[in-house]
């Protein structure tokens, strides 16, 4: 089967038809919202934003959602580095279960020239034959001085332009504007042009060229480059558009006990300091925990230090695929005189019936961001990850979860995640932690099942002196609930009082198979992710979700 004869490959049939955490049927709040409306499946509205705490009386209440799955990090052929058509991932992503996907293919000028463009028709084809399948097109960005960020827009007239023009004017590789050591002449140029960067896609966005753009760092720790000061300068560019990191990175198969070898480790978190490194970090920074990033998995490290200053920066987790473990599909050869410098599209790759290398899982397999929206579309998932309406997991290890916080003395919902509720000092407010456990197999043929819910609290401070801190002193698990063997939809309630400073409340959980303290820590996080020997990372048997945080504004 050819790209050329891209047939309706998405088979509703595959995709689930769960229970969202309130009891909400995703399938039937999309078709009311007209799902199978090519022109509605465009997202003719976006879901506002939060507005500013001070604006507001107490309290909050937050709409009802439905959590759609993504990923926001998947390769194909127009990547120069991956292997799989189009419409192999494509079909993968429907088979596992996504709503919604970006293509965001490596920046070089085979791509810029040639491969962005016909990658475009591919995309405008699948869209028409199946509009259940939100997918985006984007472009992995070299950051200026630093490593990766998935950038992506809304469709429209202009969204192929838009990142053309990017990547030929703030691409790092393509500018050679890479260098990002301490002292080196160019650092603070480099550095300087990565905010420009991201500002200039704010720019396009409020002139109206694109209708949205959304920017995720990928995998931050995994080279040690992407320097806190760096990560709160990309934030505080354009915070709209510059909304979070991974979480957890792709590439969640490489330590799959004697696949790659015995150095292997998750996320091909494989690397050490070196001169381009930021100097700051430990040497433990550069391994994941779980699965998940040295900054997100550490209790009181660099997340809740960004956290800790009352702003919003968002986590996800992909399958950033471009060669799936156990696969038998290799790359094709090139016609004489062809390459991807001159055809920004690599051969179709040709099945050898023998498992190949590679490090990934198909899109939606392991690794899933859900996402909270009111409606179906793209601007509707856009917005819902710039609200920081995101939960992730890996393993299937939850099939929902609804999260509420609401003054004991409100009627309404609450304001759920990445929100902001509004309270008197002393007042008494609650914690609704709505779970619908697993209730298929996984992929791998296990059931999954929760072990533990975590409540993780930290004090907000403001902005730090320091652009370079990566901690938050006074952030800590606050409650564990032990959830073993409780099955369906079941609601836990954790009661919080509001003392004389704002703060958030953040989630995680996992299957309860690998824990330890956490890396500052006992008395910070009593069992916490830990590091798994090198080269033998199962990740099926050491699964967990996080969630975004919800903050609390104290007012006198």
């Amino acid at each position: 089967m050819t790209e050329q004869q891209l047939p309706s490959w998405a088979d509703p049939s595959v995709s689930p038809a769960d229970l969202d955490a309130q009891g909400v049927s995703r399938r039937g709040l999309l078709r009311r919202a007209g799902l199978f409306g090519a022109a509605f499946a465009l997202g003719s509205a976006a879901t506002p934003a939060f507005a500013a705490s001070g604006k507001r009386g107490l309290g909050g209440d937050d709409p009802r959602l439905a959590y759609l799955v993504g990923d926001h990090h998947v390769h194909s052929v127009y990547s120069h580095d991956a292997k799989y058509t189009f419409s192999q991932q494509a079909r993968a992503a429907a088979k596992y279960g996504l709503d919604w996907m970006v293509f965001n293919e490596h920046s070089n000028f085979g791509h810029a020239r040639y491969g962005a463009k016909l990658e475009h028709a591919e995309i405008v084809r699948a869209r028409s034959e199946n509009p259940r399948q939100l997918i985006f097109q984007g472009l992995e960005w070299y950051i200026p001085a630093a490593e990766h960020c998935t950038v992506f827009a809304a469709p429209g007239p202009h969204e192929t332009d838009l990142l053309t023009q990017f990547e030929l004017a703030y691409d790092g590789k393509l500018l050679g504007y890479t260098e990002g050591s301490a002292g080196a002449a160019d650092t603070a140029r480099n550095e300087a042009h990565a905010v420009k960067a991201i500002k200039w896609l704010a720019e396009q966005r409020r002139s109206g060229y694109v209708d949205d753009v959304l920017v995720i760092a990928n995998h931050p720790l995994r080279l040690g480059i992407d320097s806190p000061h760096e990560m709160r300068g990309w934030r505080d560019a354009a915070p709209e558009i510059m909304i979070g990191m991974e979480g957890a990175p792709g590439a969640q198969g490489a330590a799959i006990p004697g696949w790659r070898g015995t150095t292997s480790i998750r996320g091909e978190y494989e690397n050490k300091p070196s001169a381009q490194s930021w100097p700051g970090f430990p040497a433990d920074a550069y391994l994941t925990y779980g699965g998940f990033d040295w900054a997100t998995a550490t209790v009181g490290g660099l997340w809740d230090s960004m956290l800790a200053e009352g702003s919003l920066f968002s986590i996800t987790t992909n399958s950033d695929n471009h060669r799936t473990v156990f696969d038998t599909w290799k790359n094709g050869d090139w016609p004489a005189g062809q390459n991807f410098d001159n055809t920004g599209k690599l051969p179709d790759p040709v099945n050898t019936g023998t498992p190949q290398p590679g490090s990934d899982f198909w899109p939606g397999e392991f690794s899933r961001t859900h996402v909270g929206v009111t409606r179906y579309g793209y601007r509707a998932v856009m917005a819902g990850l710039r609200a920081g309406r995101v939960w992730v997991d890996h393993g299937h290890l939850l099939d929902g979860l609804d999260v509420r916080v609401k003054r004991d003395c409100d009627a309404g919902r609450g304001v759920t995640l990445g929100g902001r509720l509004r309270v008197r000092r002393g007042e008494r407010i609650t914690l609704y932690v709505t779970v619908t456990s697993a209730s298929r197999p996984n992929p791998q043929g296990i059931l999954p099942e929760l072990a533990h819910v975590d409540v993780i609290r930290g004090a907000v401070r403001g902005p730090v002196t320091d652009r370079d801190s990566w901690r938050a002193p006074d952030t800590r698990v606050v409650h564990t609930k032990d959830v073993s063997g409780r099955k369906g939809t079941y609601t836990l309630r954790v009661p919080l009082t509001a003392g004389d400073e704002s703060f958030y409340v953040r989630l995680r959980g996992s299957d309860g198979k690998r824990n330890g303290a956490g890396y500052l820590g006992a008395a910070v996080d009593p069992h916490g992710p830990i590091p798994h020997a090198p080269g033998d990372g199962d990740p099926w048997a050491d699964t967990w979700f996080y969630s975004n945080p919800v903050f609390i504004d104290v007012t006198g």
